[in-house]
């Protein structure tokens, strides 16, 4: 799967989803608020990849940050 992160609307998908991140005391409540929204998250050996619910494809990537 390619994953494209040069493009604006990716990395305003990763902004929102290490902005909820933030706002979240577990792991667990993050992916679950982000289901919500139709992410979720996969690990990878690049790190933490966004992955759409909906389209089953990956976003972005978080590399190791979150």
């Amino acid at each position: 799967m390619t994953m494209m992160t040069s493009n604006k609307a990716f990395d305003d998908v990763r902004d929102f989803v290490l902005r909820e991140r933030q706002m979240c005391v577990s792991d667990r409540e993050w992916k679950h608020r982000l289901r919500g929204y139709g992410y979720a998250i996969r690990d990878s050996r690049e790190g933490q990849v966004v992955t759409s619910v909906v389209q089953g494809r990956d976003i972005c990537t978080l590399g190791a940050v979150a």
